[in-house]
């Protein structure tokens, strides 16, 4: 009997310890599906420049780095960076997932691909064309949606060169005389 309650015992604590090695299930192909399609209406939202719900894709402690501008962080400053951008009537913005890795985990992920965008210089009043690659940070929320947390993205167009300064210009047009 006493070898009984022993194997039993035994058996007991295998079962619970193997219980505990127990990974979550393995769900990145159904996250990187999501993901893709989270991205796919983002590029929809951009078309039709509706600022709240593209701020709605950010995280509450997000961060939005793109070129020419400064970062924005927290709900207050994309907000306000974003609804700056669909106000411009020349913007067209657009992004082509090229890869995304979710970790194992789970709970982080990244995107990255490519962009195209046409907007106003604010100096020039003229349309600038721009096209770059950026790299978008996600983290899986307690509802089990995916919130940007970091959204970088990188101009491949070189900075025009800054005209002359007036009093440079005036100066080298006298020497000319």
């Amino acid at each position: 009997m006493t070898k009984n309650i022993a194997v039993f015992c035994g058996a007991a604590t295998l079962a619970l310890l193997a219980g505990c090695g127990t990974s979550a299930p393995d769900t990145r192909d159904a996250d990187t599906k999501a993901l893709k399609a989270i991205e796919a209406q983002w590029v929809v939202e951009w078309a039709a420049k509706d600022a709240n719900k593209l701020a709605a894709h950010y995280a509450a402690d997000a961060i939005v780095m793109g070129p020419g501008m400064p970062s924005a962080t927290g709900p207050d400053e994309i907000s306000k960076m974003v609804k700056g951008m669909a106000s411009d009537p020349a913007l067209s913005l657009k992004f082509q997932t090229l890869k995304v890795e979710v970790a194992k985990s789970g709970d982080l992920a990244y995107t990255q691909g490519s962009y195209t965008m046409a907007m106003t210089d604010p100096a020039s009043k003229r349309v600038v064309n721009d096209h770059g690659s950026y790299v978008t940070d996600y983290r899986k929320q307690a509802d089990g949606t995916w919130k940007a947390v970091a959204d970088i993205a990188t101009s491949e167009v070189a900075p025009s060169a800054p005209p002359p300064p007036a009093a440079a210009a005036h100066k080298k047009a006298r020497k000319r005389r």
